[in-house]
């Protein structure tokens, strides 16, 4: 646990009712003295078990997402007759409606999994999720492929319930990191997906669907056999309404921890930078650099390397050293610096170099993350991480619209007044991310400076009370 963290008497008192619960358990179990003794697996061994298989469902999840990037509009390019135009429009809708999907249904799957608990919601988006492939491989219009879009936004909405997951079985010591390793899951995903998925793509258009749909279901059928339950009866949420499931009012909720609600609009300013990287920077590399789609490729799988030793091998020992607090002001600094050297390259060689120190920004992710689990009551971590992952796809939806069909395309415009280097200046939307993130920055300094040196799990009550009081 980091020093500037005090100790909350709360988790003190679970911990001994933990024990206590595990002697009763232990003594109810213990076998007549001619009987051999019962093994019984110790609740380390079990966390750390549960921790592996959430980890190898997130790392499917996104290679299953990274196999199908190479081909999706190559599908859809087939369906319109290779009119590569309105394959454009299609695929940006549906990327759409995707996004939609997971803004809708994020805070529906966190508040069933905080009334009936994790596992069956993780197990039934998985489920859902090898269903969607097999629709999506057997799709014979671009009709089809919006149905499987929609199922997988939905059951792609899981990600709030496995974070939540990870939140039950973390401790104060281990949070970060393991919110640190999440991110080395996406980092190696992402590495290994798209290039994966270019190699099927090469045999058949629909054989990486099929491949996908085969990795959600046997990681279906191994989590319905070994998944425990993190969140025991007594902590769950009593009731479940309309309400708790409006996307809307669950961000609204966020106002109940005036704390977490101040990181979430630093994460809101965060995500819609990253976001709009993703989505221009293939077009932008392209038009200021020529580079191919091998070329961005083997960038991207370095941002993806990056982020797997970032997240993998530095997030623990540097909050260790400089907490979780200065660990987010230091990377989110780094991601804007990151940001303006994107914008404002002018040689192809610098990008590669921009990429390992931006790297480093990936420290924020997971130090905000415990920021926020550490805060919030146990039995409202189901609809804190829904809320933030409809903020998410919020992001996701006007992201492409912001950066890539609004700043991209007027700035590249020959008419357009704005220069750089003698051509028109693509890095403009890198420049606005940078001014995104320096809002983010701003935030931050102001919410960790108003909530000094305390993360102590709060009941939306005693949040209230403390916002009264400042």
């Amino acid at each position: 646990m980091q020093q500037d963290l005090p100790q909350d008497p709360r988790c003190e008192k679970s911990a001994n009712t933990n024990a206590k619960y595990a002697i009763v358990a232990q003594t109810r179990s213990s076998p007549p003295p001619n009987e051999s003794p019962v093994l019984i697996t110790p609740p380390h061994q079990k966390r750390t078990a549960a921790m592996a298989f959430i980890l190898l469902t997130l790392f499917i999840d996104i290679l299953a997402i990274g196999i199908i990037i190479p081909v999706l509009p190559e599908l859809v390019k087939e369906f319109v007759g290779g009119n590569e135009s309105k394959a454009g429009w299609y695929v940006g809708i549906i990327a759409a409606t995707f996004s939609l999907m997971q803004f809708f249904f994020a805070p529906v799957l966190g508040a069933l999994s905080d009334r009936f608990g994790r596992r069956p919601v993780i197990l039934g988006s998985l489920f859902g999720l090898g269903v969607d492939f097999i629709i999506t491989g057997l799709a014979t219009s671009v009709g089809w492929l919006f149905v499987g879009r929609f199922i997988a936004g939905v059951m792609g909405a899981s990600f709030s319930t496995s974070n939540a997951y990870i939140a039950d079985i973390s401790t104060s010591e281990n949070r970060a990191r393991n919110f640190g390793l999440v991110g080395m899951m996406f980092g190696l995903g992402f590495i290994i997906g798209p290039a994966l998925g270019g190699l099927l793509g090469g045999i058949s258009l629909r054989l990486p669907f099929f491949a996908a749909a085969g990795l959600s279901l046997v990681n279906w059928l191994y989590g319905f056999f070994v998944l425990p339950e993190s969140l025991p009866p007594e902590k769950r949420s009593s009731t479940i309404t309309l309400r708790s499931m409006n996307p809307f009012g669950t961000i609204t909720r966020l106002r109940a921890y005036p704390m977490v609600l101040g990181l979430a609009a630093a994460f809101v300013f965060s995500s819609l930078a990253q976001r709009g990287l993703e989505n221009v920077w293939v077009l932008s590399m392209g038009f200021r650099f020529g580079w191919e789609e091998q070329t961005n490729g083997w960038m991207l799988a370095l941002v993806g390397l990056m982020a797997v030793i970032v997240q993998g091998g530095l997030v623990r020992p540097t909050i260790r050293r400089l907490g979780e607090r200065r660990t987010v002001m230091f990377a989110t600094t780094v991601s804007c610096l990151a940001f303006l050297g994107y914008g404002l390259a002018t040689q192809g060689w610098m990008i590669p170099c921009i990429i390992i120190f931006g790297s480093l920004a990936g420290l924020a992710g997971p130090a905000i993350q415990s920021l926020i689990t550490n805060t919030v009551d146990p039995a409202e971590q189901g609809r804190v991480q829904g809320a933030l992952t409809s903020l998410l796809s919020l992001t996701n939806i006007l992201a492409p619209l912001i950066f890539t069909a609004g700043l991209f395309r007027y700035f590249t415009d020959e008419s357009t007044p704005f220069r750089y280097n003698g051509q028109p200046f693509a890095g403009a939307p890198f420049v606005f991310g940078s001014l995104l993130l320096l809002i983010a920055l701003g935030i931050l300094f102001r919410v960790l400076k108003r909530f000094p040196a305390k993360v102590a799990t709060e009941t939306p009550a005693v949040a209230a009370t403390q916002e009264v009081a400042n």
